[in-house]
């Protein structure tokens, strides 16, 4: 392969972020050259006018031009999770749904995945398929369906299945489970101390149910789970690749968690983690926040592919999963502000948020 080659390879396994409402010329010109997989929005890229989203991810979209369609993604899970403020639906915690039917959690996700793919948003990172089953847990806590595994995989899987009818891509998270932590992975590397026999019965069960149920993706945690391995789950192959593949027959796409995490962060480069990422199983790595890690990252897996025939193997089996992935499921926004206004405030939309409400 030339260096274009392997610098598009490389490039095209990274998910990334960048600062304000615009795109940096960094993100347009990788995504230009066919070396970009996708972008991930937050508060800070989001206006107060929604056609305004709906313009920048159309901008986005085709800078790709006649590449492959980029991911273009968000955080919408609901409670303290919410990227997209109103007109948009605001949904409770989903703790908030646990006593609820399957089939109004269903109808809710379609409805509020039909706002966000009139956006030109390709996926949301949820359904969130942990298990609340610690109190104390600073990061997932509320965020999870259920305190019980099976109605947590129940409720998460209807979740999914209701964006798959409003078009767009879910990606479960966060595997192998994130529930019972008492740090949070933004700051610290958790430890989940439980023996196999507990792991199957609570933390894998929900995971184990979604890996043959046609979710789009799944997300690694940074957590090490000592019963499996003595590595993070990101950069475990027993845990991402033997057990999710493997034992558990997941053929989707997985995305790791953000590697600017201090979990992983705090004691290695983005390069190393980048790159045990990608030999572990991951297909897609996000970077949400620093230009200059996404570029650190990138240039450490273009060079370990450059001099590695079986590393880059990896690459292109990862790229090939993810394109198909984003192939099913291309940018569509509504840019004129009257047809983009008729898909919020719907009546529908109004009634099942307000239900969701009730429920909590």
């Amino acid at each position: 392969m030339t260096t274009s080659e392997i610098q598009s390879l490389a490039g095209q396994l990274f998910v990334v972020g960048f600062p304000a409402t615009t795109p940096t010329q960094a993100v347009v010109s990788a995504a230009a050259a066919g070396a970009l997989g996708g972008v991930i929005l937050f508060k800070r890229n989001i206006a107060s006018d929604l056609i305004d989203v709906a313009r920048l991810n159309a901008d986005l979209a085709g800078a790709a031009g006649g590449h492959e369609p980029l991911l273009i993604a968000v955080d919408q899970e609901g409670g303290r999770v919410a990227r997209i403020g109103p007109p948009a639906m605001k949904l409770p915690p989903m703790i908030s749904l646990e006593a609820s039917d399957d089939a109004f959690v269903e109808a809710l996700a379609a409805a509020q995945s039909r706002q966000l793919r009139a956006l030109g948003f390709t996926m949301n990172f949820a359904p969130v398929l942990d298990v609340h089953s610690n109190e104390s847990n600073p990061i997932i806590g509320d965020r999870a369906f259920s305190r019980d595994a099976t109605r947590a995989a129940s409720r998460a899987l209807a979740f999914a299945k209701g964006m798959r009818a409003g078009g767009l891509l879910s990606c479960g998270k966060h595997f192998p489970g994130h529930g019972d932590t008492s740090q949070d992975s933004h700051l610290d590397l958790p430890t989940v101390a439980h023996d196999r026999a507990r792991l199957d019965d609570v933390e894998l069960a929900p995971f184990r149910a979604a890996a043959p149920s046609g979710v789009d993706a799944l997300m690694t945690a940074h957590v090490v789970y000592p019963a499996l391995c003595s590595q993070p789950a990101t950069l475990s192959r027993r845990i991402a690749t033997e057990l999710l593949r493997g034992e558990l027959g997941f053929t989707g796409v997985l995305f790791s968690d953000d590697l600017e995490m201090k979990a992983l962060s705090a004691t290695m480069s983005y390069g190393q983690s980048a790159v045990r990422a990608i030999e572990a199983g991951c297909d897609a790595l996000l970077v949400c926040s620093q230009e200059a890690a996404w570029h650190e990252a990138r240039e450490a897996v273009a060079e370990r592919a450059s001099r590695d025939g079986a590393f880059r193997a990896r690459c292109e089996e990862a790229k090939a999963r993810f394109v198909a992935m984003r192939r099913r499921c291309a940018p569509t926004p509504i840019t004129d502000a009257a047809q983009l206004s008729a898909h919020f405030g719907t009546d529908e939309q109004t009634a099942l948020q307000a239900r969701a409400w009730v429920a909590r």
